[in-house]
Formats: structure tokens, sequence, C-alpha cells
């Protein structure tokens, strides 16, 4: 891959929008490597949970690129349903992601930032969406998630308007976890995300799966729904050590982390 790297930690995926002279805007390539990236951590069992970022200080990602991407879009050239492997529109990756946003998150940087678990910024960050002011719309998710995920209003605002906003603005909406130092972001990210492979990976995934495929069902279907999750989960082996580990009061050894890596000594 060239402008999206993945290496890893043990069994945590790094993935990066690797453009920095360009604030990590988005090439037609890109959009196709990161949708690689997503699948290759999904189907790599030795992967438990990714994370997010930039290269550089300055840019987690500026979303698109407006001599190529767009371009290729407004002229019909391209169809933006190409985009939706990057995007994670009905995504099948069901193991936590984690944003370590460390600069400028507009545009599609914003959408894909969307489309994460769990959202870690630098003090320096900034955040906004400003398609409306260029005519077109943010149509990588936003326009279904991000009303779902902040109150009705604040989402407008950024939709309409399209003002920059704060890290620390950004964590009053609800859009983020934390705000760091920028030199404590990524160590943020990576301790976060390798507590998270020390806890069952089939707990992990059915919350984040029954999370993304409830929320649009009448209650009463999401409460039978729930139920077969819970029960996959309840009879699962991971089910089964972690209760054996707690009565006999050691550290539960997972099934389904015995073939994640190690992290690195």
């Amino acid at each position: 891959m060239s402008g999206i790297t993945l290496d890893r930690d043990g069994p945590v995926a790094r993935i990066r929008f690797d453009r920095p002279e360009k604030l990590n805007s988005l090439t037609l390539a890109m959009y196709e490597e990161l949708g690689a990236a997503f699948d290759e951590v999904r189907d790599d069992d030795s992967i438990g949970v990714a994370v997010l970022t930039g290269a550089g200080e300055r840019a987690f990602c500026v979303g698109a690129d407006l001599t190529e991407s767009i371009p290729a879009l407004a002229e019909g050239r391209f169809d933006i349903s190409r985009w939706d492997k990057a995007h994670q529109k009905h995504t099948t990756l069901f193991k936590p992601v984690i944003a370590a946003v460390n600069g400028l998150c507009l545009g599609g940087g914003f959408e894909i930032m969307l489309s994460t678990d769990l959202r870690i910024a630098a003090d320096t960050a900034e955040f906004g969406l400003p398609e409306s002011g260029v005519g077109v719309v943010p149509a990588g998710g936003t326009l279904t998630r991000l009303a779902r995920q902040i109150p009705y209003v604040w989402a407008m605002e950024l939709m309409l308007l399209g003002d920059r906003i704060t890290a620390d603005t950004a964590l009053r909406y609800g859009l983020l976890n934390a705000v760091v130092p920028a030199d404590r972001l990524l160590e943020t990210a990576m301790d976060r995300a390798h507590r998270l492979t020390a806890r069952s990976g089939t707990a992990l995934e059915t919350i984040k799966e029954s999370v993304l495929r409830l929320g649009d069902l009448p209650q009463d279907q999401a409460f039978h729904s729930e139920a077969l999750y819970g029960q996959r989960a309840f009879t699962a082996p991971d089910a089964h050590e972690g209760l054996a580990a707690f009565a006999e009061r050691r550290p539960p050894d997972f099934p389904s982390r015995r073939n994640v890596k190690k992290p690195l000594a």
C-alpha cells in the first residue's frame, strides 16, 4: 500500500493515512487501500483491534483530494458507493476500531472517524464538515450516522454551517471519548487498544455487531435479536473460560485470543 499503511504492534493493527505533504487527503487509490486494510483486520485472526491515525502532526485526514477524487464524483466518472468499504458502510468488521485524531479532521476524514468505535483526539485537533461550502454533501456515512451519534441540532449545525470546532468542543458534543496532549495521543490510543485485546474477542465482536444491527429495529424485535446475540456469547468457549477463571481467581485465557499475536517487547 502507498497512501495507506498498515503495521502491527502484536495484536493491534495500526492503519495510517500516509500522505502528510497533502494533509493526508484521500486519492481514489487510497480509498481502495483503506477498504482493503479494514478487510485485512477483519479476516486476520491474529489481529484483535485496529488503531486508525494520520501521518505527521498537521492532519488526521482532510477528506477526498479536491484535485482528483471530488472531480471524479462531480463529473459522474465514479460512483460514491465504491467507497463504502473505506467508510465502513454495511461493515462486517466487528473488531473494535480506535481513531487517534492527530490534527485536522475534515470532510471525508471526519466521516471515516464517525465509523470508528472509540475516539481519542490531540488537544490541537480540529473538526469540520466543509462540504456545503463547495456545493456537495457529506455522503460518506455522515448524513446517516451523525444525527444518530450526537444531538440533532449540533449535527445539523456541523453539516449546514460547516464551521470548524476544537477538540474540546467535539468532546462536549459527544464525538470523542477523550482529549489528550498531542505528544500522548498514540500512546493513549495504543494503551486502550491493548486493554481491549485482553478481553474476550467473542464478547467484543458480539457487542459491536449487535449495536450496529439492532439500532434500527422495532424495540420488541430488537429485544428478541438481542437475546439471540446474548445466547451466542453465553454459550461460546470464551464464556466457559471466563467463568472458570473467575471462579478460580486467575486471569482468563480466552480461546478467541489464542491465535492473537503477543505485543512486541
